[in-house]
């Protein structure tokens, strides 16, 4: 149990532990502090988006919905690693779930209750942060979001003087959540386990093999990129051109027609071989990682 970080401590504290943050506009004023308490506060609680592409889900996060008001988490955790903070204070994250939960957690017992009732409010004792994935256990998670996700929790662990066991899954605190999928929770406290037992260091500058997939919503925006490049001539290579000319940024029909080739490949028929990318169908693809400015 501890008082929650100041705006100033939380910044310092993920930076120390080597994450890279944005602070997003108007994220130290951004809480829902009129509706409840905050703190004192126990833990932290992961979440998936069931989301994909970067802005439109930190600015869900930050402003919430018409039914649920934002913020809906203190940061998100972008598939290339980044911490966008959107909130700082009572956030809309974790919900009612069950108080025997809550006192393990404080109690920092490695063994959890399954939750059967929901009887205590979460966003008065859990920060939280909403991870970028489509959470249907397809989605891949890479390696450098969940780097990202350890040092973050771990960050927070550290400032307040919590174990690994303080870091919990929504699913985790209420049975009528399934989030995160696609990893255990347990593997995930190994990995803020580990972060803990060593000194904060920044992450090595690799970066990953294959684009990670930048949405469905991504490519109906015509975007210019040059992700679109690289996946032309990925497409190109495996022999599914339909390209006259190029490829090059600018989403085309050419490209659409080139990826609707490549779904087909996959044995996609239909609606389901329209030539918009789908998760699935980009991470077999496997369009090297390419840094845009």
């Amino acid at each position: 149990m501890a008082q929650p970080l100041s705006a100033d401590a939380l910044v310092s504290a993920l930076r120390a532990e080597g994450v890279t943050v944005v602070e997003h506009a108007g994220w130290r004023t951004n809480n829902r502090n009129s509706k409840g308490s905050w703190g004192p506060v126990n833990g932290v609680v992961i979440h998936h988006t069931v989301t994909s592409g970067t802005t439109a889900t930190v600015n869900l996060c930050f402003d919430g919905r018409a039914d649920l008001p934002g913020p809906l988490c203190h940061g998100v955790i972008a598939k290339d690693g980044t911490v966008h903070l959107v909130g700082n204070g009572r956030a809309n994250h974790a919900g009612s779930g069950d108080g025997d939960v809550l006192r393990a957690v404080a109690a920092e017992n490695t063994a959890l209750p399954a939750p059967d009732q929901n009887d205590t409010d979460g966003n008065t004792h859990f920060y939280g942060f909403e991870c970028v994935n489509l959470g249907d256990g397809e989605d891949p998670w890479p390696e450098v979001q969940l780097d990202a996700m350890a040092r973050a929790s771990a960050a927070l662990c550290r400032a307040h003087g919590w174990t690994a066991a303080s870091v919990i899954g929504h699913k985790e605190w209420t049975s009528a959540k399934i989030d995160p999928r696609g990893f255990t929770m347990a593997a995930f406290r190994t990995r803020v386990a580990a972060r803990l037992g060593a000194q904060p260091t920044r992450p090595t500058k690799s970066t990953p093999a294959h684009q990670p997939f930048p949405g469905a919503a991504w490519f109906r925006k015509n975007p210019k990129s040059a992700i679109v490049t690289a996946m032309g001539k990925r497409l190109t290579a495996v022999g599914c051109s339909a390209y006259a000319e190029g490829p090059g940024p600018q989403w085309t029909d050419a490209d659409r027609a080139s990826y609707a080739k490549w779904q087909r490949r996959l044995g996609y028929t239909g609606a389901s071989a329209d030539g918009w990318p789908g998760a699935k169908s980009w991470a077999a693809l496997k369009v090297p990682y390419v840094k845009e400015a």
